[in-house]
């Protein structure tokens, strides 16, 4: 189910460049991390050619370098099994980065690298080839050039954005909630038999401000973002353009949320 046409790199980088790092809080057991890219990985269990790149995302969850999340995308349902973490929203983001890109390249593996290029997911030299380009750019240990900061009160969730180049008309700070891993039995379809692990399953996704260059904090009561049970979440910030999403800027994401 591969669709692949030759993406070049390109792009001006600029702004403030923090080093990626982790910063344990042993009092409230939760860990915060900064990471060095972003890689979305657009999947489906229904797509016989996806489980090598699903393994691929778990190396690099493992490896803890990069923000690797895995977005279960729907439209190959039809074939017989339908995906049991699969949404349409995640279907509409791929397809909103081929609009930002203004070409029609939507399959499954897809790997995006901060929101910019497209890779096939189960080629890790070409992942990690591309997120060494994105840091020479930039002449850092990061290809993210504005820092993002995560900080755990004992009610509030504080989100520090440094200042930067917004790069695009509108650059919004996203929140995401993800599940550490699902493991999958799959009865029907290509993958019929199949018993497959999901790492970092993006569960929602939503937007919670805007930035327009300069240092900003946000701050969430972490009474509601316990409701939905989950112990992990992402804080990205994406410029867009035209509404399609676009170059990735910052990120951090933080484990134990649920701590107390």
């Amino acid at each position: 189910m591969l669709n692949l046409k030759t993406i070049v790199f390109s792009g001006l980088f600029s702004g403030a460049l923090l080093a990626a790092s982790v910063s344990f809080n042993t009092a409230n057991a939760e860990t915060i991390f900064k990471p060095k890219a972003v890689v979305e990985l657009f999947t489906s269990q229904g797509c016989s050619s996806c489980p090598p790149a699903d393994k691929v995302l778990g190396a690099l969850v493992d490896e803890g370098d990069v923000l690797a999340l895995s977005l279960p995308v729907d439209y190959w349902d039809y074939l017989g099994w339908p995906d049991t973490l699969g949404k349409a929203e995640h279907s509409e983001r791929q397809r909103n980065y081929a609009r930002g890109r203004k070409d029609r390249n939507v399959y499954t593996p897809q790997a995006v690298i901060n929101g910019m290029v497209h890779v096939v997911g189960s080629r890790r030299p070409a992942i990690d080839s591309t997120i060494s380009s994105m840091k020479s750019e930039l002449g850092q240990e990061t290809s993210l050039p504005v820092d993002i900061n995560l900080v755990k009160g004992s009610t509030t969730l504080s989100i520090e954005v440094g200042s930067g180049d917004p790069v695009a008309e509108e650059t919004t700070l996203w929140l995401i909630f993800y599940d550490s891993e699902h493991e999958v039995a799959i009865e029907r379809g290509e993958n019929r038999g199949e018993t497959i692990t999901y790492h970092n399953v993006v569960r929602s996704m939503r937007a919670i401000g805007m930035w327009k260059g300069d240092k900003m904090e946000v701050s969430l009561p972490l009474s509601e973002m316990s409701k939905n049970g989950q112990d992990n979440c992402a804080v990205i910030l994406q410029s867009s353009s035209n509404g399609h999403p676009g170059r990735i800027l910052g990120a951090a994401r933080i484990s134990g949320l649920a701590s107390s």
